[in-house]
């Protein structure tokens, strides 16, 4: 089929749709935008292949299946236009109104990348924070984007494995969470779905086939539940619907290697949904559930009493019939349905005064709250943490002791709770309550506890630093931060300026002061302080980790370590000082009248390559190159400054020195005579020597004899080794 046919037949589906939910006025817009984009994005292709506007009416059609506005389909069509086309925003807002130019300006990624940010991280948080800030005034500025990137990731397989991988990644960590938070499950799923797909293949295809190889048993199973089900409940609820289905692949990956259970371990792989037409009607079906089947302790959950941050609604009991298979039973209204299949977008036009009086802004309350804690935090990267933390699918659900609601992600401690209820109370918490009961501040909560914080009005209170190590939310690591940022300003400096000197010397780092000081200049400028005491106060109080500044001053290190080698290490005439040492028969560079002694661990010899090491207080120790006390890299050791050229003076000048030798001979009579009369036949000295004999029979004989160089000596070793029963002989050190 032609491309451009291809593009006409799948707008005119959506414009069909169109046109039996909006009036004519309002379809002609939608139609100036796919003609727009159509014209703009001509001659652009998919990774795909495809024509590039196929995507943004793919975007469209998505938004449309989602019950949004007639603007929300134009903005949909025109989402790429200013970001990837020469068309301006100023065109957009000429031709389409503000309103729509609104949504499209929400939905392009930041134009050229400012100066001041450094790395795709950076560039990513920057993007994330202006779409955040755009869903905070419109909220539909997110469900096209979540609608954008929903058709990406269905295309994904076009692109570079990397790329595929950091996408899917990001769909996962950012997303997905969002779309969670929204109550959008369909998109949540399929994100979450397609994302494990790329990430981790093999698993994915694991659960797959497991699915796929009960797929005729879950099938039967959930029809012959549902029809149990249907023939008790309708006696009650005459027109209640049923449905029945099967766990996400996502959600079975979780638990299955995040959590560690067994597939057989999973009690929600199968799902029986009631709907009905009343709340009452609801708990009339719970009853009858629990009659006619066993209730599994502690999986019930009434989230119509108690709804979820995303408005989600409904009877949760997980369940055990005759044939030993447990299975979860959701039940809710219509409403409660549509709220949770669609989420925020069933609700968008209440805002807009359009159908009741819903509490809209308080549903998108936490929108604001991630982009206040994104202004109290040093790094725009926070905001990404944030949500990869906190807008978690697993949450729980603590009370106030007035009984409101507070929602945190699982794991959250006592000192969560308090800082999710207001900075001031966690700034004054000194302790906390939960049922009554004192608790330790890492107390991590649960759902339907009641927490009590308890303050102090004493003037000057205010959190401890090891709560960081504590708390699980970024809101409150980076409220903490804040205070400590505003109240203890010269107590950070001078923390952060001691912890920065403990890790450098941690990592045997020296720097002269110079070097250093212009170090920490650079690394303030990179982190973007205004002075090196800012610099060091955001250590102190955590605002810039001391991991992320380590990396650059390690790099410095060696950079400046390899520009001093020449004049360290390198053993050339040019390079030598003019001050030298002289001493048993060795030449030090670079320093003068000190001693020089030659180490026991390698008894190094004329002959030997060699390298002198600074000690402290017993002058020069010369070693061989390749002994196992000196570092294989000078430059990148612990002490490179310590290491210094040497050399062998000239063999006029030189004198006997003491070598070491290992034997490795078989057991027998007159072995030591043998040995004894080769060393006197060629008028070697012997200085020491010892032997044993190990648990095999075998016998080491070591020899400390006289040589002048290692030519001699090596003749010595080839006499050593004709000698009957002698298999080995090797030099060792302590001559």
């Amino acid at each position: 089929m032609d491309e451009n046919m291809s593009v006409e037949l799948m707008y005119d589906e959506l414009r069909e749709q169109a046109a039996e939910l909006f009036d004519t006025k309002e379809v002609e817009i939608i139609d100036k935008a796919f003609q727009l984009a159509k014209r703009q994005h001509n001659g652009q292709k998919r990774s795909s292949g495809e024509p590039y506007i196929i995507h943004p009416v793919a975007v469209a059609k998505i938004v449309l299946d989602y019950g949004m506005d007639y603007q929300s389909v134009a903005a949909a069509m025109l989402h790429d236009t200013v970001e990837d086309t020469d068309i301006t925003l100023e065109e957009v807002t000429r031709e389409f109104g503000s309103d729509i130019a609104h949504l499209v300006d929400g939905l392009t990624k930041l134009g050229k990348v400012p100066l001041d940010i450094k790395d795709k991280e950076e560039q990513q948080a920057e993007n994330v924070r202006k779409m955040l800030l755009a869903m905070s005034e419109d909220i539909r500025v997110i469900i096209i984007k979540l609608a954008d990137r929903l058709h990406n990731i269905r295309t994904l397989n076009f692109v570079s494995p990397q790329k595929r991988r950091d996408k899917a990644l990001e769909t996962l960590e950012i997303y997905a969470p969002i779309a969670h938070r929204l109550g959008i499950r369909a998109i949540k799923e399929e994100l979450e779905d397609k994302a494990i797909s790329y990430l981790d293949p093999i698993a994915y295809k694991e659960i797959e086939d497991a699915l796929a190889s009960q797929g005729k048993s879950h099938k039967e199973f959930l029809e012959t539940i549902k029809k149990q089900i249907s023939e008790r409940v309708k006696e009650v609820v005459p027109d209640a619907k049923l449905e029945g289905r099967i766990k996400s692949v996502h959600g079975i990956y979780r638990k299955m290697y995040i959590q560690n259970r067994n597939f057989d371990e999973i009690y929600d792989i199968y799902a029986v949904r009631i709907i009905v037409n009343s709340t009452i009607e609801c708990y009339d079906c719970l009853g009858i559930i629990h009659d006619m089947f066993t209730p599994i302790p502690g999986r019930f959950k009434d989230y119509i009493s108690t709804p979820k941050p995303n408005m989600y609604q409904s009877l949760h009991t997980t369940v055990i019939g005759k044939a030993g298979i447990p299975f979860e039973v959701q039940i809710r209204t219509w409403d409660m349905h549509k709220t949770a299949e669609f989420g925020i977008a069933a609700h968008w036009k209440y805002k807009l005064g359009l159908n009741g009086t819903q509490k809209f802004e308080e549903r998108l309350a936490w929108i604001r709250q991630l982009l206040e804690t994104q202004k109290e935090a040093d790094d725009v990267k926070d905001i990404v943490t944030t949500i990869k933390s906190d807008l978690v699918p697993e949450e729980v659900f603590v009370f106030t002791p007035k009984g409101d609601v507070i929602d945190l992600p699982m794991g959250a401690t006592v000192i969560d709770f308090a800082y999710a209820i207001h900075s001031a109370v966690g700034t004054k918490m000194v302790g906390a309550k939960v049922g009554g009961r004192i608790v330790p501040l890492d107390y991590k909560v649960q759902t339907g506890e009641i927490v009590e914080v308890l303050t102090s009005s004493q003037p000057g209170k205010g959190p401890s630093r090891d709560w960081l190590n504590i708390v699980k939310t970024s809101g409150a690591k980076t409220k903490i931060r804040a205070w400590f940022k505003k109240e203890r300003r010269d107590e950070n400096i001078v923390e952060g300026r001691a912890e920065l000197e403990r890790e450098i010397k941690r990592n045997k780092i020296r720097f002269t002061d110079e070097e250093y000081e212009n170090i920490i200049i650079t690394l303030a400028e990179r982190q973007h302080c205004a002075t090196v005491d800012d610099f060091y106060a955001a250590l102190g109080y955590g605002g810039i980790p001391i991991s992320r500044v380590m990396p650059f001053i390690r790099d410095e290190y060696h950079r400046l370590m390899t520009a001093r080698q020449p004049e360290k290490i390198k053993i050339t005439e040019t390079s030598r000082a003019t001050k030298h040492s002289v001493g048993e028969g060795v030449s030090v560079d670079g320093i003068d009248n000190c001693l020089i002694k030659l180490s026991r661990c390698c008894a190094p010899i004329p002959g030997d390559e060699i390298i002198g090491f600074i000690t402290r207080g017993h002058g020069v120790s010369i070693h061989k190159r390749d002994c196992t006390n000196v570092p294989a890299d000078i430059v990148n050791c612990e002490e490179p400054d310590r290491w210094i050229s040497a050399r062998w003076l000239s063999s006029n000048n030189i004198k006997e020195f003491k070598a070491s030798l290992s034997l490795e001979c078989e057991s027998r009579v007159a072995l030591m005579a043998d040995i004894a009369t080769v060393l006197a036949d060629m008028r070697v000295m012997i200085n020491a020597v010892n032997a044993r004999q190990d648990k095999n029979g075998k016998d080491y004989v070591y020899l400390t004899i006289t040589v002048k160089s290692t030519d001699f000596l090596n003749i010595v070793i080839s006499k050593l080794k004709t000698i009957k029963g002698v298999h080995n002989v090797s030099r060792s050190g302590n001559a």
